[in-house]
């Protein structure tokens, strides 16, 4: 199967090229080449002949038109977008134009190339969305796949947005889709300006830890590498029209979460223990949601599918990729808002 991947040179994207490409697909990888990406994410297939490289705006229609005219692909896994909480507090119209405009602008394309070629009867449009696009949980209960939208922020309610603009496409012009919604994804190559990644950067440093609030907002934390393996399940076992919630199954708050990482800074890099003496609470986000969590009975009975990494395993496998790859991750740090506090209008 050929893919188009946009948004393939970011974080979660790239998983999917790689695990793609190991499986044996060719892959069309579409960025943009935006602040999060970063070519060095997919190195280690770039030079597979199932490989090739587009940078292109998924808002840029020429561009789309040529794209899809020039390689053909089989399916679209559509993951290009702005995601950053923060920054869509501090501008929003960036994550209007690239995750409304832009998918709009790359459903079009893809509708008129699918009936430009007879309207092949295995081509998909997969669409990667976010739990976010449900809202905040109380203590209790999950989002299922019928959980009504509810969006908190200007991300959220961009990708929401994007996800209606999907399915009316199904609907009115039967375009074939699948959706998916994940929980928050961290794990190798996750961009230096998500939890992750900031505290695991900020204790190497000694630097204090920032923590919103007082730290009680909790997730469900999904291993990037099995979210890659779901939506490389999904695109190939999902039904047409459906969406797919996917979740990790590994609810933490975001302190404990901090002190995990904490722990195993302590462990592998004893010389600045305890690491969470660094914790520091710090003003909170505004409208942070309280928390999230998937149900993922849909996608566990009818296409066998649960995620494999504990969030100790992952977080483990985490911290020791970035003590291995200090060149990746210092490369990035010069990058426009990397390292600031962003989101407190």
């Amino acid at each position: 199967m050929k893919l188009l991947v946009t948004g393939g040179a970011g974080f979660i994207g790239s998983a999917v090229v790689r695990l793609a490409v190991a499986q044996g697909h060719s892959v069309v990888n579409l960025d943009a080449l935006t602040y999060a990406a970063c070519l060095e994410n997919v190195a280690s297939v770039a030079d597979s002949p199932l490989y090739a490289f587009e940078q292109a705006d998924i808002c840029d229609r020429d561009a789309m038109d040529r794209i899809f005219a020039a390689h053909q692909p089989d399916a679209v896994m559509h993951l290009a977008a702005e995601s950053h909480v923060d920054r869509s507090i501090d501008g929003p119209g960036a994550f209007i134009q690239t995750n409304v405009t832009g998918t709009y602008t790359l459903l079009e394309a893809a509708r008129s190339y699918w009936q430009g070629a007879g309207k092949p009867e295995g081509f998909r449009f997969h669409h990667i969305s976010t739990d976010e696009v449900f809202g905040s949980l109380g203590k209790t209960g999950q989002f299922t796949e019928d959980t009504p939208y509810d969006p908190r922020s200007p991300y959220s309610a961009s990708k929401a947005a994007s996800d209606h603009l999907v399915r009316a496409w199904g609907e009115t012009y039967g375009l074939p889709i699948i959706m998916t919604n994940c929980s928050n994804n961290y794990g190798p190559f996750h961009f230096p300006e998500k939890l992750v990644p900031v505290v695991i950067l900020k204790a190497l440093a000694g630097e204090p830890i920032p923590v919103y609030g007082d730290g009680a907002n909790v997730r469900d934390w999904l291993f990037v590498e099995d979210h890659a393996d779901a939506l490389l399940t999904v695109l190939t076992k999902g039904e047409l029209g459906r969406s797919y919630n996917i979740g990790g199954e590994n609810e933490v708050s975001n302190l404990d979460l901090v002190k995990m990482i904490c722990a195993l800074l302590d462990d592998r890099h004893p010389s600045a223990a305890p690491h969470a003496d660094l914790i520091t609470f710090v003003a909170d986000r505004p409208g942070h949601d309280q928390r999230y969590a998937i149900d993922p009975t849909r996608i566990r009975a009818e296409l066998n599918w649960q995620p494999s990494v504990t969030v100790e395993e992952g977080l483990a496998r985490t911290v020791d990729w970035y003590l291995e790859n200090e060149d990746w991750w210092r490369a990035l740090q010069n990058r426009q808002g990397v390292g600031e506090r962003l989101g407190t209008a």
